[in-house]
């Protein structure tokens, strides 16, 4: 076999990438990544490099940059503290499936074991990165001579984007990213590799499902994110329409089917609505398709589920009992979509969505409600939403609908509190396109410096704080489920708008006092170029629409007493 010298195993790295399509890498540099950064620089554009303050949110980047692409999310970090902190990040890929490629700076291979600053190699009683990595990765492996990189590589990527999709993890030494590659001709300017394989669809079980799916008369579809992963939503609404089926979303999908067509009835689970509920109870069966129906997403629905057949259309085996179409997704609903039998008979009228009864807020005081009431009138049809955990979130997943053209992402694997902050920037400069964060005050405070990169960068990304000045959360939790409020997750009064805009004076930085407002700050983020950043403030007491918070169908929710607590921590000494 003829081969070449002459290129650096960062350099092979870069120029790989390129040829993959992708676009920018993510991460924090250091002195056992710095090669590759160099290397990365010399693509001249071709694959852009960005710097992120922490690598937790470079992780998230790469994250967004494959949902909003559906393509491979790269990140690059050091040795030692750098490469442990990607853990939580890559955590969240595995969970979700989001295919990510990280790679991984080591101490030169010739210290392994005597010593070295960061040396994680398993060695003399040293970390092993491998075992670490291993737990949070379809694939990791350690680059220990030059040449196996080509193979090495190639592995990774494929393995990244095979169903179960994930993360995919490459340690590379110091001295091996520095060595000569020899590099076979045929790989050498050869086309872009072809699209992984996907496992075809079992014809067993799509005959079954096709059977149970003609008898019934009335069908709730329950979509996930799959659906999104597979670029199946045209497939998924051509079932739908075959079916004349309501749909309901899971908590981290709502952008897979149109929030505003008459069968949308809803998101499933904990945020969800009690109009799933009671079209599953109408339903002959539950086509669940894109997801494995965790317990975020069935919660509350168990009772329906039990006398209600099942057919799951996933890659993987869902959580619940019942028939299995694993395989393919597309293929999966591109073959149902050609063999279910036309409808003609009179179907049940479909099912008007309903929200959760939560309890109202003081007279005179902004809900989260009002906030993202506002929202909904300002998003661009075409924006990207990214929504973070707690209280701001669970209000955002019941009550904001998606965009009709773009992603609505919430990071449900982990449920990570700061997710969104590089994700959004990740999706925004990746796309191009406007990209609202959303997020709670608690989430901020964690990984809310990322507004310095989206500034660096100038990221289309407008960040939505809605400030309790708590992690009210777990507020509500205390009080509900423990005897009463502690005061430890109340925090004393912050100005978060008026602390980023003195860090940062030329971004464009807005403290809303009222749902107008913020509707007007919002506006004119829209019309800009870069990034711009809005706060607002909020009652810790509100109740979100979260299940678990609320009374039983019928009874009174739950209402904190006007005086019944003291909002501000307790400081001694």
């Amino acid at each position: 076999m003829t081969s070449i010298g002459g290129l650096r195993v960062v350099d092979y790295l870069a120029e790989e990438l390129g040829r993959l399509g992708v676009s920018h890498v993510f991460g924090v540099g250091g002195a056992n990544i710095e090669d590759l950064y160099e290397a990365v620089h010399n693509t001249a554009g071709a694959v852009r490099p960005v710097v992120a303050k922490h690598e937790f949110s470079a992780v998230t980047m790469a994250d967004g940059y494959s949902r909003a692409t559906a393509g491979l999310g790269v990140v690059a970090a050091t040795s030692g503290g750098g490469a442990m902190n990607l853990v939580p990040g890559l955590a969240e890929a595995y969970a979700s499936r989001i295919p990510v490629l990280a790679l991984v700076g080591q101490p030169p291979s010739v210290l392994d074991g005597k010593g070295s600053f960061q040396d994680s190699s398993g060695k003399a009683g040293s970390l092993d990165a491998r075992e670490v990595f291993r737990a949070v990765s379809r694939f990791c492996a350690r680059v220990t001579e030059p040449d196996s990189v080509v193979e090495l590589l190639a592995r990774a990527v494929a393995v990244a984007q095979t169903d179960p999709k994930g993360p995919a993890v490459l340690l590379l030494p110091k001295d091996v990213q520095e060595a000569f590659v020899t590099v076979p001709v045929e790989a050498v300017n050869r086309p872009a590799p072809p699209p992984p394989l996907v496992a075809l669809p079992d014809a067993a079980a799509l005959d079954r499902a096709v059977r149970v799916l003609d008898a019934a008369g009335h069908v709730l579809v329950i979509a996930g994110e799959g659906v999104a992963a597979a670029e199946a939503r045209t497939e998924l609404a051509v079932v739908v329409r075959s079916l004349e089926a309501c749909v309901a979303v899971t908590p981290d999908s709502k952008d897979v089917f149109d929030n505003r067509d008459r069968r949308f009835v809803g998101v499933a689970g904990v945020m969800g609505h009690p109009s799933v509920g009671r079209c599953l109870r109408q339903s002959d069966v539950c086509l669940l398709v894109g997801t494995r129906f965790p317990l975020m997403a069935r919660a509350g629905l168990e009772a329906e589920l039990s006398g209600t057949p099942v057919i799951c259309v996933d890659p993987e085996p869902p959580y619940v009992q019942g028939t299995a179409v694993e395989g393919s997704l597309r293929q999966a609903l591109r073959a149902l979509a050609g063999r279910l039998a036309p409808r003609s008979r009179d179907l049940p009228g479909h099912e008007a969505l309903t929200e959760l009864p939560v309890p109202r807020t003081a007279a005179g005081t902004e809900s989260y409600a009002d906030a993202l009431a506002a929202v909904e009138a300002e998003l661009p049809p075409d924006a990207h939403v990214f929504v973070d955990a707690g209280n701001a979130g669970a209000s955002a997943i019941h009550r904001l609908p998606a965009p009709r053209h773009g992603r609505f992402v919430v990071a449900v694997g982990m449920g990570g509190m700061g997710y969104t902050f590089g994700a959004g920037i990740g999706a925004a400069l990746t796309t191009g396109r406007r990209t609202y964060v959303i997020a709670g005050d608690g989430a901020f405070f964690m990984h809310g410096m990322e507004v310095h990169t989206a500034v660096e960068y100038a990221a289309p990304v407008t960040f939505v704080i809605l400030n309790n000045n708590a992690h009210a959360m777990c507020v509500t939790r205390e009080d509900l489920f423990q005897g009463g409020v502690r005061g430890d997750n109340l925090f004393l009064p912050s100005d978060i708008a008026g602390g980023v805009a003195a860090m940062f004076p030329a971004l464009d930085v807005a403290r809303a006092e009222s749902a107008a407002q913020l509707r007007q700050a919002l506006r004119r983020s829209n019309c800009g170029a870069g990034p711009a950043f809005v706060a607002m403030d909020f009652d810790p007491r509100e109740i979100p629409p979260f299940l678990p918070f609320l009374a039983a169908p019928g009874q009174e929710p739950p209402a904190f007493e006007e005086d019944s607590h003291e909002h501000r921590p307790v400081h001694v000494g």
